[in-house]
């Protein structure tokens, strides 16, 4: 993979190309904050199909190590963060006991719990497609908020996408470097919103620095630009046990057809409930700062479970998990959490048998 910083995000298939830009590397366009300056590329090995087998993710338990919590490596291991809900009350002091895991109708025993504000890693991924001009100040002032009401520790990324996705700004936990991120305006172009979501999910794989991941997804539009289709985009974040994605649909006004609303709301509720997350669809751009508060706190009151499955690593296919919540002086509880995911499936070392004699 291709990246690109203040510049151009690119992933290359071998094989079928997918390629979030030009074959050859445009120029930095002009924008609102003045000129781009020179792409700094980093080399990146291929990325894989989505249809390939999934790559590991090295998820593991939670650990505390020198007062604060640490994900180790176990490929085993897989991890869920959940956020339990009372209607639409949030519920914060559970317990371990409290929770049922089970996968593919088979209960699963809870081996690591935590509920802390733990740092996040996010990336914020904004249209910015011709539609959406006039609402970028608005955009842009609910996901400062946003940022500012997160844990000190959190980093994120900006990316700005049309039918190519730039990143405008790396991994920073500075406010006004991601303020001068989501001022790379040049509002443009088709919307390539599925290829960003995949770029931006590879990304936060191989250089997050937080193992819990969270996807921001802002667009006003239907994906009409991208070379994946919606289940390949799934499939893909789920391959990388990647990011819970939180989707906002700007998909008031006059731009879009009843179908195209109804397509649009569709794939973005779609992301975002196969990997845990919610989808919210304002009617005006009024409530865009409610939502970014509400996602705040979404985030910073979440479980995090961790179990290892009975199911063999070598088995391979997608494992559909439950999670379900009971407590008492509760009443029923709503439990939101990714679907599923694909195994790390090891391949034996050469030579294996030969060991053993």
């Amino acid at each position: 993979m291709r990246l690109c910083n203040n510049g151009f995000l690119a992933i290359v298939f071998a094989g079928a190309a997918l390629t979030l830009g030009a074959q050859q590397t445009p120029q930095p366009p002009q924008t609102q904050s003045g000129a781009q300056g020179p792409p700094l590329t980093v080399d990146r090995d291929p990325v894989r199909s989505p249809d390939a087998e999934p790559p590991s993710t090295g998820a593991g338990p939670l650990k505390k190590e020198g007062g604060g919590f640490v994900l180790h490596t176990d490929v085993e291991e897989v991890i869920l963060n959940a956020t339990v809900l009372e209607g639409t009350k949030l519920i914060s002091d559970l317990k371990k006991d409290d929770f049922q895991v089970a996968e593919d109708g088979v209960k699963q025993t809870i081996i690591s719990f935590q509920h802390s504000d733990l740092p996040v890693s996010i990336a914020l991924v904004v249209d910015n497609s011709g539609s959406m001009s006039r609402k970028r100040p608005a955009v842009n002032k609910s996901a400062l908020d946003l940022i500012q009401a997160s844990n000190p520790q959190d980093e994120a990324f900006v990316v700005n996408f049309s039918d190519e996705a730039f990143i405008d700004q790396e991994f920073t936990s500075d406010v006004n470097k991601l303020r001068d991120g989501l001022g790379h305006i040049e509002s443009r172009g088709g919307t390539a919103l599925y290829d960003a979501v995949v770029a931006s999910a590879d990304k936060l794989a191989e250089d997050a620095k937080r193992p819990k991941q969270v996807l921001i997804l802002i667009t006003d539009g239907e994906d009409n630009a991208s070379t994946l289709n919606l289940e390949q985009t799934i499939r893909r974040v789920q391959a990388l046990s990647g990011p819970v994605i939180y989707s906002i649909g700007l998909l008031f006004g006059d731009e879009m057809s009843h179908s195209e609303v109804r397509h649009a709301r569709r794939a973005l509720e779609m992301m975002s409930t196969e990997t845990g997350g919610i989808a919210f669809f304002p009617k005006s751009i009024e409530q865009i700062d409610q939502i970014a508060a509400e996602v705040a706190r979404d985030i910073r009151n979440q479980y995090t479970l961790g179990y290892r499955s009975t199911k063999p690593t070598t088995e391979p296919g997608f494992r559909r998990v439950q999670v379900t919540a009971d407590a008492k002086g509760t009443g029923k509880l709503t439990v939101r959490t990714r679907t599923g995911y694909f195994p790390v499936v090891r391949q034996p070392k050469k030579g294996a048998a030969s060991d053993k004699k």
